[in-house]
């Protein structure tokens, strides 16, 4: 039964020393998710815009 306590205790161990370097990789991957998001609302935000002036002129020069 101790033997298996310490395989155990030091699969425990072993867990517990990758938490920071699991935390910085879920932190790098959240910001490349946010960057890519925020380029995208940019992108078709512009886009959008583009388009509804075209409509809004459409729409007034038409008798």
């Amino acid at each position: 039964m101790k033997f298996i306590t310490d395989i155990q205790a030091r699969i425990n161990s072993m867990r517990s020393t990758d938490d920071g370097a699991t935390a910085v990789e879920y932190g790098l991957m959240v910001s490349l998710i946010a960057v890519v998001i925020i380029t995208a609302v940019a992108l078709i935000g512009t886009n959008l815009d583009t388009m509804f002036d075209n409509v809004g002129t459409k729409i007034k020069t038409t008798p």
